[in-house]
C-alpha cells in the first residue's frame, strides 16, 4: 500500500473514532444526575381538587394537583405544564377534571394521558415528576439548574400559597403569614 493511502486510512480511522466518541458521550453521558428534592408546600394546607404551577430552579413548570385526601404522596400528581405538541401552557381543569391546552384543544386526563386534540391524535402524554410526603410536606424531585431564586410557586389555581422552598429558610418578605404554619 502507497504512503498516501495509509495516510488516507488514518485519517479516516481518526474521523471515524473521534465521531464514535462524542456520539458515545451524547448517547451515554456521564457524570453525577444533577436532581434535588425540593419544598412545595405543607400538604394539609393544599386542598383536594386544587391545582398549582411550579417552577423548578432550571425553569421547568410543573403543574402540581391534589386528587385525593388519604395523607399519601400518590394523592398528588406532578406534570409537566408544556404541552408536548407545539409546547403551549397546559392548565388544570377541575371543573372538566382534565388538563387542558387552549393552543389546538390538547385534552389530558388526569394522569396526564393525551386523550384528545393533536396530542391525543399523536398519542403524547405530559411528563411527570416525583413526589414524596415528608412530615406532612410535599416534596417534588426536579433537575437542580443553577438559578434557585427563580424556582417555586408562579401562580395557583386556586391552591395553597408559598415561594416554593422550605418556608423556614425564606426571608420573611416572601413568607405568606396564616398560610405556612410548619415554621
Amino acid at each position: 500500500m502507497s504512503p498516501s493511502g495509509v495516510a488516507m486510512l488514518a485519517g479516516m480511522a481518526a474521523g471515524y473514532g473521534f465521531f464514535a466518541y462524542v456520539a458515545g458521550r451524547f448517547l451515554y453521558p456521564s457524570g453525577k444526575s444533577n436532581r434535588a428534592w425540593m419544598f412545595v408546600t405543607a400538604a394539609a394546607e393544599f386542598a383536594e381538587g386544587r391545582s398549582m404551577v411550579f417552577r423548578t430552579p432550571a425553569g421547568a413548570i410543573v403543574n402540581i394537583t391534589r386528587r385525593a385526601s388519604t395523607g399519601q404522596a400518590e394523592d398528588f400528581i406532578a406534570l409537566s405544564a408544556v404541552c408536548p405538541h407545539l409546547g403551549c401552557r397546559v392548565h388544570w381543569e377541575g371543573q372538566n377534571n382534565r388538563y387542558y391546552c387552549p393552543c389546538h384543544d390538547g385534552i389530558f386526563d388526569p394522569s396526564g394521558k393525551a386523550t384528545g386534540g393533536p396530542p391525543g391524535q399523536a398519542g403524547q402524554s405530559l411528563s411527570s415528576y416525583p413526589l414524596e410526603i415528608r412530615s406532612g410536606m410535599l416534596f417534588i424531585e426536579v433537575e437542580a439548574g443553577r438559578v434557585a431564586a427563580a424556582s417555586g410557586i408562579i401562580e395557583e389555581s386556586a391552591g395553597p400559597e408559598g415561594p416554593g422552598h422550605d418556608p423556614c429558610l425564606q426571608p420573611a418578605v416572601y413568607r405568606n403569614p396564616g398560610r405556612n404554619r410548619v415554621c
